[in-house]
């Protein structure tokens, strides 16, 4: 019997799958909201960056999710190991623009487009980078010239570089000074506590039906240790602790189940 049937669950709130509307916030997620909400507002560049696993990329689709579809326009790629030509193609498809054959030629259809869009149609446009730590300077620094509207006196559209921790040090480097000056906001995530990781794995089981109370104080705090603040490892934990309790007809997860989890995941 699968674990969401024993357990009386209405979905498995522990999967990447999970909807944004049935997200559980956590405190990360509460300040990335807040950021991209204010560089939305303004425009220009941000930064949110994350150990592997802090939920980043789940925190920025929980916050798209949100935007209104006939003023907001969210753009995403994560293919960031392209060349510069091959970012401005992407950029171009991702926008419905035709792509032209030369760079000046499509930075020139970009930039008119976007400031179509933000001048004539109200729109607020935001542009998603995730696993930027894997962009080229060359990009890097093209992204300073394109977020360049009227001598450098208008903001038509956001750019968000979501990336790991290690992209924090290269913005660092003295050739990244001006980028990293243009930075409307910045956010490191920080990882779940052992309260936080408490709250989010109760709350979420509350949101699919279940019973928050299904994982004792022992068996959470086995879990949060494992994990090191990691919510995908987290999650890897609570599924696996799940599988194992609902084969064993288990009411109740307790600490030895979780620790069961944690071998079975390799993640010790």
């Amino acid at each position: 019997m699968p674990f969401e049937r024993f357990y009386n669950l209405a979905y498995n709130p522990f999967a990447k799958t999970v909807k944004p509307a049935d997200a559980h916030p956590t405190e990360d997620m509460r300040q990335v909201h807040s950021r991209l909400d204010h560089l939305a507002r303004t425009g220009g560049i941000g930064l949110v960056t994350a150990d592997p696993g802090m939920g980043k990329t789940f925190a920025v689709r929980t916050w798209a999710a949100r935007q209104n579809p006939n003023s907001s326009k969210v753009v995403y790629t994560c293919m960031s190991t392209v060349s510069g030509m091959e970012f401005y193609r992407q950029l171009c498809l991702e926008l419905g623009i035709a792509a032209a054959f030369k760079k000046v030629d499509m930075f020139r259809d970009l930039q008119a487009h976007l400031r179509y869009l933000a001048v004539e149609k109200g729109v607020k446009v935001t542009v998603v980078l995730d696993e930027a730590q894997y962009l080229s300077t060359q990009i890097l620094n093209d992204l300073k010239m394109l977020t360049n509207f009227d001598m450098d006196s208008r903001d038509c559209f956001s750019c968000v570089l979501v990336g790991q921790s290690v992209l924090v040090q290269y913005l660092l480097r003295r050739p990244y000074e001006a980028l990293r000056q243009r930075l409307v906001v910045s956010y490191q995530m920080a990882g779940l506590d052992e309260a936080q990781s408490a709250d989010y794995v109760r709350g979420s089981l509350r949101r699919a039906g279940g019973d928050p109370a299904l994982f004792d104080d022992a068996a959470l705090a086995s879990a949060h240790g494992a994990c090191g603040g990691s919510l995908r490892q987290l999650n890897t934990i609570v599924v696996n602790a799940l599988m194992i309790g609902s084969q064993e007809q288990a009411r109740h997860i307790d600490a030895e189940t979780v620790l069961r989890a944690v071998e079975e995941a390799s993640l010790r």
